[in-house]
């Protein structure tokens, strides 16, 4: 019955004290960054490759249950409207490009909304429900990531078109590339269906997953990308699908889950070193997200929220997708209490102290 029920519904920085980390993000969190960040900034553009962590809306014009093109999602975004977001505001490549004084949000690439111009300097070609095994995308027919690079390509082509070759490999050289995938590989492919499993173990899954990853950064490389933020696994084990499901550990995280994250985010960590000696002029950074999470689940109220464990949409348990309703008496009437949005996705207010967290990272980096 859980195999079952996840089938249908689903999908560092150098610390300060922890003890003063949330009241600084907090701060950060009203602090408008994009006007001081314009004069100096030296990314042009902000490109996204990934899943529903950075999904800004592709999922919505391919033939896939997992949408979020509908009330209540968006609710916070603004002008109240649904943007494919799987969340009730923007998530953090709209944080992150902002802070480099981009732009406040990006656009997706099938988004018929939006055309070359809108997309020069930024675009998000992220898939929800994707990961880096071509079968996890198969699982929800979404992008797959291959499908993801190919529209790059595209893209490529009709921004030299639109703008000229010389300024459109300065964009491409000089964009901040951001990848963020791996949670679907694992909770919805490896540990729901069998085939996987019976080809590698845990640990070898792990390695897989992160030869096609190495793959892709260079492919990613050769086409012209210099500035490569990469997210690695969050605390997947705590997201409230897993805790609702984890009936006989009572409701608590899954363990066993968010230590196979942290498994897989050292040997990214490592992948990433090792790219960064091999490939001149590449500029590729973790942005791992795992301890900032972590400790917010750990400690919510420090953070300002009061629940942790359920998530604002519905029961807050199993819902994601078309079983999230604005129309369900259950659904929170303020996010911003809650850690989580979905029963897989963060709120508004979560992805940007996470955004704020790594933002200074990427700053000093990329800037």
């Amino acid at each position: 019955m859980k195999q079952f029920i996840k089938h249908m519904v689903r999908i560092t920085y150098p610390a300060l004290s922890w003890l003063l980390l949330p009241a600084l993000l907090t701060i950060m969190v009203t602090i408008p960054t994009s006007e001081a960040n314009r004069k100096t900034s030296k990314v042009p553009a902000v490109i996204v490759f990934g899943d529903s962590s950075v999904d800004s809306g592709n999922n919505n014009v391919i033939l896939t249950v997992l949408k979020s093109n509908f009330r209540p999602y968006g609710r916070d975004f603004e002008g109240g409207h649904p943007t494919g977001r799987f969340c009730n505001g923007r998530v953090p490549p709209d944080f992150i490009a902002e802070a480099f004084g981009v732009k406040r949000s990006i656009p997706a690439y099938l988004d018929p909304a939006f055309d070359i111009d809108d997309f020069a300097t930024g675009v998000c070609f992220a898939s929800a429900g994707t990961g880096y095994d071509n079968a996890t995308s198969d699982v929800l027919n979404v992008i797959p990531l291959w499908k993801e690079l190919e529209f790059y390509k595209e893209y490529q082509a009709k921004l030299r078109n639109h703008v000229g070759v010389e300024k459109a490999n300065h964009i491409i050289r000089e964009a901040l590339y951001l990848m963020s995938l791996g949670t679907n590989d694992f909770l919805e492919n490896y540990y729901i269906f069998p085939t996987r499993r019976a080809q590698f173990t845990v640990t070898q899954y792990q390695d897989f997953l992160l030869g096609i990853a190495e793959n892709f950064i260079r492919e990613l490389y050769a086409l012209g990308a210099r500035k490569l933020s990469i997210t690695g696994l969050v605390p997947m084990g705590c997201l409230p699908l897993e805790r609702a499901t984890n009936i006989f550990g009572d409701h608590a995280c899954n363990d066993e889950y968010n230590n196979v994250a942290l498994g897989f985010n050292a040997k990214l960590e490592k992948l990433i070193s090792k790219l960064n000696r091999h490939l001149p002029q590449l500029k590729a950074v973790s942005a791992n997200a795992y301890d900032i999470l972590d400790d917010i689940i750990k400690r919510p109220s420090t953070y300002g929220y009061e629940e942790v464990e359920k998530a604002c949409c519905s029961t807050g348990t199993f819902e994601m997708s078309y079983l999230c309703s604005d129309k369900n008496p259950l659904t929170c009437t303020d996010a911003s209490k809650y850690v989580f949005w979905d029963a897989f996705h963060p709120t508004e207010k979560t992805n940007q102290i996470v955004s704020n967290y790594l933002i200074p990272k990427l700053l000093a980096y990329f800037r």
